[in-house]
C-alpha cells in the first residue's frame, strides 16, 4: 500500500497549530509553555491532558493517550488517518497527493461509498419523477432548496426498482446488498428494502452518503419510519441524522438541538434551525452524548412531553452525565401533546422556537425533578431515600464546578453529601513536565540527554556532520540516537510531534513520549552547547573504545602495521580533543 510521503506530513504538521485543533474540542487553561484539560479520552478527575505548542504533540498522564495534531483527529472525530490529514489539509490550504489517496483508500470500501452514492441519485431522480412523491412533499410544506440540501428522493413502489436499475451484475448486486439496500426472503430471493417511501440519505462526517432512513407516504403503511440496517459504514448508536449538514450552514456550532426524526430535523432547517440533529431509531447513546459534545457546547433535547417522551430524556440525561465537563451544558424542551418541532416551527417560526429553546429545562433541574417525583423530602425517610438514589449518579460526573454544585444542591435538599471537594483534590499526582513540577528529574546520562534535546528541538542534529562515529559505541540508546539523527537530517523541517508519530508503533514510542514530556533543565540559549558537548564526549568514548579494543588485541596476539597505524591516530584524536 502506498503511503503519503514524509515530506507532506512534516510539511502538514508544521504548519497546523495542534493547540487551535484541540481547543476547537476540548477546553483549554493555559500553564506555563503548555496547555491542560480533562482527558477527553477517558473520564478522571483532574487535568492530566497537556497540550504543548512547541512540541506540537499531546499527551495524558492519566491513560497514556498521545500523538500529533492527526492522531487526535482520529481518536477523538474517529476519523480514518486519510481523512484526519484531509481535514488537517483543508485546514491550512493544502492538497493531499491525490494519486496516494487514491492508493490507500481500501478498494472495496470505496466501492462501497460509490454503491450508496449510486442510490442516493437514483432516489433523487425517482423523487423527479413521481407525482405521488412530488405531491406528498409539497403536502409537507418542504422547500425545493431543502430537498436539494438534504439529498431527499424516493423509493418507488415495487420490489425490484432499485435492483432493476444499479444492480447491473454480481458484483453491484453484493455491493448494494452489504450497504443495506436489499432484503432476502425465506427462499433466498434479493428485493428492494426501501419500496414506495420519501428517502433521507445519512451522511457520514466527510458529508459521504452511509445509510438511510425512508418514511412511509402512505399512512397506513408501517413502521413509519425504516432505517438502514448496520454495516461496516453506518453504525446508528454513533451517527446524528442532520449534523453533516448543520456544521456546512455554521462556521462554528454554540448549539445542537436533538430532535426525534427526519422531517423534524428538515422542518426546522427551513424555518432557519440549522442545528438541528436526530438519533437514527434509538435513545441517545453515549457515543451520541460524545459526539454532540465534541461539536457544541450547548445540547437541547427536545421531546414530547408525554411518558415516553421523559422516558427517552432521562435514557438522554444517563448518556450526558458523565460526560458534563467544564464548559459542557444540557437542556431538555418538553412539547405540548400532539405536538412536535415540525408543527411547532411552522406555528411558531425559528422565534418562537427559539424562545422555547431559551426556556428549556437544564439538566441538573430535571435530574433532580425526576428523582423527587415519588419522593416525600418531609421525612428523613424520604431525604434518605433520594440520597441513595442520586449517589451512582453523581458519582459519574466528572470532577469540577457542574459536579461540586449538583452535590451542594442534594445536601440542600437533604441536609446530607459530602462538601465540595477540597483543591486539593483536583491536584494530579507528581509530574515531570510543565514548569518542572513534581519530583526532580534524574541525572541523564549523556545519550539520554542527547535524545531528550532532539526532541525539545530536532534541528540541532544538523549541526552534526557525517560520518557520525559515536553510531559504534556499545552503549544503550545509541542505535536510537543515531537513527534520530539520520531521521532529522532526511527530514530537516521535522518537528518533535512528527518524530514521536514516526516511533509512534515502534517499541522506543512510548520511552520517546515520556522523555519529550519532560521540561528540559537549562535555558534555551544554552541547549545548542549542550547538545554538541554531549556529542563530543559520545565521540571521545567511542574513539577510546577503539583504543581499548586495540590494546585488548595488543596484549594477546599483538598488533600489525595498520593496527599500530590506526592506534596513533587515535591516541592523537584523542588528545587534540581533550586540548583546551
Amino acid at each position: 500500500m502506498a503511503r503519503i510521503p514524509d515530506a507532506f506530513i512534516d510539511d502538514l504538521l508544521a504548519r497546523t497549530d495542534i493547540v487551535e485543533v484541540v481547543q476547537a474540542r476540548v477546553p483549554l487553561k493555559r500553564q506555563g509553555k503548555e496547555y491542560a484539560a480533562r482527558c477527553p479520552f477517558h473520564d478522571e478527575r483532574s487535568a492530566s491532558f497537556t497540550v504543548s505548542p512547541t512540541k506540537q504533540f499531546y499527551h495524558c498522564f492519566g491513560c497514556g493517550a498521545h500523538g500529533t495534531a492527526i492522531s487526535f483527529l482520529m481518536n477523538y472525530d474517529r476519523l480514518e488517518f486519510l481523512d484526519a490529514v484531509d481535514e488537517l489539509a483543508r485546514r491550512v490550504g493544502m492538497e493531499v497527493p491525490r494519486d496516494t489517496r487514491q492508493n490507500n483508500e481500501d478498494s472495496s470500501t470505496r466501492d462501497l461509498y460509490a454503491a450508496l452514492e449510486a442510490a442516493a441519485q437514483f432516489f433523487r431522480r425517482q423523487l423527479a419523477a413521481s407525482d405521488k412523491a412530488r405531491a406528498y412533499v409539497e403536502k409537507r410544506a418542504i422547500d425545493p432548496g431543502i430537498v436539494e440540501r438534504f439529498g431527499i428522493g424516493y423509493a418507488p413502489d415495487g420490489f425490484n426498482g432499485l435492483r432493476d436499475a444499479l444492480g447491473t451484475d454480481e458484483r453491484r448486486m453484493q455491493l448494494l446488498e452489504r450497504a443495506g439496500l436489499f432484503s432476502r426472503n425465506e427462499k433466498g430471493s434479493v428485493y428492494d428494502k426501501f419500496r414506495d417511501r420519501l428517502m433521507f440519505p445519512i451522511h457520514d462526517r466527510r458529508g459521504r452518503t452511509i445509510a438511510f432512513g425512508g418514511r412511509v407516504i402512505d399512512p397506513e403503511d408501517s413502521p413509519k419510519y425504516l432505517n438502514s440496517p448496520e454495516t461496516a459504514l453506518f453504525h446508528k448508536g454513533r451517527e446524528l441524522y442532520g449534523l453533516w449538514q448543520a456544521k456546512q450552514a455554521n462556521s462554528k456550532l454554540e448549539r445542537l438541538v436533538v430532535v426525534e426524526g427526519y422531517m423534524d430535523v428538515v422542518a426546522l432547517a427551513q424555518y432557519g434551525v440549522s442545528q438541528a440533529v436526530a438519533t437514527l431509531g434509538t435513545a441517545t447513546t453515549p457515543d451520541h452524548a460524545e459526539l454532540l459534545f465534541r461539536n457544541a457546547p450547548d445540547v437541547f433535547f427536545c421531546f414530547d412531553g408525554d411518558r415516553a417522551g421523559r422516558a427517552a430524556a432521562w435514557k438522554a440525561l444517563e448518556s450526558v452525565l458523565p460526560r458534563m465537563r467544564e464548559g459542557r451544558q444540557a437542556f431538555f424542551l418538553f412539547l405540548p401533546d400532539g405536538e412536535d418541532p415540525d408543527s411547532i416551527v411552522r406555528q411558531e417560526g425559528s422565534e418562537g422556537f427559539d424562545a422555547r429553546l431559551r426556556e428549556a429545562t437544564p439538566l441538573s433541574e430535571f435530574f433532580y425533578a425526576q428523582l423527587t417525583a415519588d419522593v416525600n423530602l418531609g421525612t428523613l425517610d424520604g431525604k434518605a431515600r433520594l440520597a441513595e438514589r442520586c449517589k451512582p449518579y453523581l458519582a459519574q460526573i466528572p470532577d469540577g464546578a457542574f459536579g461540586d454544585l449538583m452535590k451542594q444542591r442534594l445536601t440542600e435538599l437533604t441536609g446530607l453529601g459530602a462538601r465540595a471537594s477540597s483543591p486539593e483534590t483536583h491536584v494530579p499526582a507528581q509530574r515531570t513536565h510543565g514548569g518542572g513540577r513534581g519530583a526532580p528529574t534524574p541525572k541523564r546520562s549523556l545519550v539520554r540527554g542527547a535524545i531528550a534535546l532532539l526532541l525539545q528541538r530536532p534541528q540541532l542534529a544538523l549541526e552534526l556532520e557525517p560520518p557520525y562515529t559515536f553510531a559504534a559505541l556499545r552503549q544503550p540508546g545509541v542505535a536510537l540516537l543515531a537513527e534520530l539523527v539520520a531521521l532529522v537530517r532526511e527530514r530537516p523541517d521535522i518537528r518533535a510531534g512528527a518524530i514521536l508519530e514516526h516511533f509512534a508503533e515502534r517499541e522506543e514510542g512510548a520511552a520517546l513520549q515520556k522523555l519529550a514530556m519532560q521540561s528540559h533543565p537549562g535555558e534555551e540559549a544554552a541547549w545548542r552547547t549542550e547538545f554538541l558537548d554531549a556529542m563530543a564526549q559520545l565521540e571521545r568514548q567511542t574513539v577510546q573504545q577503539r583504543i581499548d579494543e586495540l590494546q585488548a588485541k595488543q596484549r594477546e596476539s599483538g598488533l600489525d602495521v595498520r593496527d599500530k597505524e590506526e592506534m596513533r591516530a587515535l591516541l592523537g584524536n584523542l588528545l587534540t580533543s581533550r586540548t583546551p
